[in-house]
């Protein structure tokens, strides 16, 4: 009977464990980060795209993206990107909101907790990176003051 039990778990180990039932981690490195914002006051909901190491406004928060990656096309669909956010309404050294990685799948693993806005990864933007550009030369990125209305729904209300 023990020993029953012991080829039962060893057997659902060797299958959790298994590399083909592990997901593949991000390794595509791209150039900016795609967000999905929320403002819970005005329910005013916006979506950016910000080249990496720039800095883009949302209410009171400065959001500075460093580092967004993807996995493999011919993996299942991943993004995780490095996110800096300051509360700007906040006294310098005080200030800081969240740093760290934030993962598309699964947003609540880490996530942003502000009282007034909810930030979140939706995916990674534009071609991997070659090396060539560092992002430099685009430009920062305002959040759109009205709500965002995708093309399709658009279409559908003229």
């Amino acid at each position: 009977m023990r020993l029953a039990a012991l080829a039962v778990i060893a057997l659902a180990l060797s299958l959790v464990l298994s590399p083909a039932l592990v997901q593949a981690a991000p390794t595509v490195p791209r150039q900016a980060v795609v967000l999905q914002a929320l403002d819970k006051v005005t329910a005013r909901i916006s979506v950016l795209e910000v080249p990496l190491d720039r800095e883009v406004t949302f209410g009171t928060l400065a959001i500075r993206p460093r580092a967004c990656l993807q996995t493999p096309p011919t993996e299942a669909p991943e993004s995780a990107a490095f996110l800096e956010i300051r509360a700007t309404d906040r006294e310098p050294g005080q200030d800081e909101a969240f740093t760290g990685w934030m993962f598309a799948s699964t947003p609540a693993i880490s996530a942003l907790e502000h009282p007034v806005y909810d930030v979140w990864v939706i995916d990674c933007g534009d071609a991997a990176v070659t090396g060539e550009s560092s992002g430099a030369d685009m430009p920062v990125v305002e959040a759109p003051a009205g709500p965002v209305v995708p093309p399709a729904a658009a279409k559908a209300n003229e």
